[in-house]
């Protein structure tokens, strides 16, 4: 590979703890080098900002539920289709791109790595083909454990190391990277036509409860001392007053400690809090309740969040809580589809508008923003719109633009259509934080990747770790304005991706070398386990068990397998 130096540029590197000092970056053969030889093409980056390529802990990109939303919304479409250019495929849609927009609009955004967070076991097979059409961006998939029949008959039995053996079994026949957890008991409840909507309510014929499962879940993640701490989606997401369920969910994390062999200190990530974190009985009263759910995280170390940024716009909601999709769909009497998963999970998948005009929407926006400017510790708080529940992820360049610009939020908030009922249900009015590019830095890219367990290849600038490196033509020392922060982080300058220079002046000039992040998670032989996978797939699937398991190169792109031994 080339050698590359990048001269000049104001670096903010959490892992390093640059904050902005001008300093020059050596690559060399993938990596994150000292220094390059004469010989090295230079790329001066005198007056703009370095940062390491960014971390995505959460999205919606691949899959069964991705593919139907592209089908039923061909409306989407409409949306930013255009030609390719350079030699890149052309791309289509917004609120659900294609696989090609998908990755090169990450990457001009300077992303470099996403998680795909809900993968149905069933179709693994499916969404490593999408991720392998997805171009540059390096990617792991999350498969869904909590509704996972399985896994409810050995937590019911209080089996822990059958527990761990599945779990094991199950990431290395799908080629899975983390334990996820959808609405724990509730989505198997669906299928009864029922919910949970509290950590205690019974899930239909198991007897287990949320709060069994999410518990077993999180010891099983631990005794397997994965590299991603147990990933939920709690219950009664949505709903008024759902933040005291936040809060008990959060509480279940209490007492673990984290098998740290990856760096990660925490036990519980909690995904989109944003559509957690609401006080009120109902839609009249309506409030924020971000205080009490960032007062609880900034207290406690072993959590990790993401924000779930409501980006007032039309998109499409899609996820594994089958049941609050009915739910929404009952609310906004937009289309609906359910697509569930034998033995494993259901999706639905809704329409949805977040008018600015709506005063419910226009406190979800705010609550979004709050739980980052409230967030103690950057390195556990991280930026996401749960692409694209709450907005499309292409919008994390005007919500980075919110954060570090309070004259932004106002502007937008004050101009809300009922902005004074809006203000007086919210905390953001009263708050002045401006993040800072190094704090940015820190949820974007350090805060992830710790998160993940990959802080020593991703997130950062150190020698030795792969060379993703980020220029944005803004100058941390220089006045500038909340859109030209907007426009800095939309069109990257220069991004190289793992040595590959991809992007240059916001334009997608290669394909680069992707690779598919999943874990060979091993345990001590369990016959048991295997006995019972075997029964139930004869008794139970549709599918035959040859026929389940991802295998080989024709799915997965350059794979990048994290071993973890759990023998004993």
């Amino acid at each position: 590979m080339a050698e590359y130096l990048i001269k000049n540029g104001f670096v903010f590197d959490p892992v390093t703890g640059v904050k902005g000092d001008k300093k020059d970056i050596a690559v060399k053969d993938g990596k994150i080098v000292d220094s390059v030889s004469s010989s090295a093409k230079v790329y001066d980056a005198s007056g703009k900002t370095v940062m390491a390529g960014a971390v995505e802990v959460h999205a919606h990109v691949a899959g069964p539920k991705v593919n139907e939303g592209r089908n039923y919304r061909p409306e989407d479409k409409l949306f930013g289709t255009r030609a390719g250019v350079n030699g890149m495929r052309t791309t289509g849609g917004f609120s659900i791109p294609t696989t090609f927009k998908t990755g090169y609009a990450y990457a001009q955004m300077g992303y470099t790595v996403v998680m795909e967070a809900a993968m149905p076991p069933l179709y693994a097979r499916h969404v490593h083909e999408e991720i392998r059409d997805t171009p540059i961006i390096d990617e792991g998939a999350f498969p869904v454990f909590g509704n996972n029949w399985f896994v409810l008959e050995y937590l019911k039995n209080n089996e822990l190391e059958n527990t761990a053996a599945y779990i094991s079994w199950l990431l290395r026949a799908t080629k899975g990277y983390a334990v996820k957890v959808v609405n724990p008991g509730g989505t198997e409840a669906w299928a009864w036509g029922l919910n949970c909507l509290s950590v205690n309510d019974p899930v239909p014929y198991f007897d287990i409860t949320p709060a069994q499962i999410v518990k077993g879940l999180i010891e099983a993640n631990e005794y397997l001392g994965l590299p991603h701490s147990m990933h939920i989606h709690a219950n009664n997401l949505g709903n008024p007053g759902n933040y005291t369920t936040t809060l008990d969910t959060f509480r279940l994390n209490e007492g673990f400690k984290a098998n740290n062999r990856f760096g990660r200190e925490q036990t519980m990530h909690h995904t989109h809090v944003q559509f957690h974190s609401y006080g009120g009985d109902n839609w009249g009263n309506f409030e924020s309740k971000s205080d009490a759910i960032m007062d609880y995280v900034n207290a406690h170390p072993n959590l990790t969040i993401d924000t779930g940024n409501v980006t007032l716009d039309e998109t499409t909601t899609m996820t594994a809580d089958g049941p609050f999709e009915h739910h929404l769909t009952e609310l906004n009497h937009l289309k609906w589809a359910n697509v569930d998963v034998e033995l494993e999970t259901a999706a639905g998948i809704v329409p949805y508008v977040y008018s600015p005009d709506i005063k419910v929407c226009a406190i979800q926006w705010a609550i979004g923003l709050e739980l980052a400017l409230l967030a103690k510790d950057p390195m556990r708080c991280f930026i996401t719109t749960d692409h694209p529940n709450a907005g499309p992820f292409t919008r994390y360049p005007r919500i980075i633009k919110w954060l570090m610009s309070k004259e932004a939020r106002e502007e937008r908030l004050t101009t809300f259509k009922h902005a004074d009922k809006v203000i007086s249900a919210t905390h953001l009015h009263g708050l002045d934080r401006e993040l800072s590019f190094y704090e940015i830095a820190q949820m974007t890219r350090a805060g992830p990747a710790k998160a993940l367990g990959l802080m020593g290849t991703y997130g950062g600038l150190a020698p030795g770790m792969d060379a993703d490196v980020v220029v944005y033509d803004i100058n941390p020392e220089a006045s500038f304005t909340p859109d030209q922060i907007e426009q800095a982080f939309t069109a990257a300058a220069l991004v190289i991706k793992t040595g590959v220079p991809v992007v240059e002046n916001g334009v997608v000039i290669n394909n680069g070398n992707k690779r598919t992040l999943w874990v060979d998670a091993k345990v001590n032989e369990n016959p048991q386990v295997l006995r019972d996978v075997e029964e139930k797939f004869l008794k139970y699937y549709s599918v035959s068990l040859n026929n389940y398991e991802v295998k080989g190169g024709h799915y997965i792109p350059n794979p990048y397998a994290i071993e973890v031994d759990a023998t004993q």
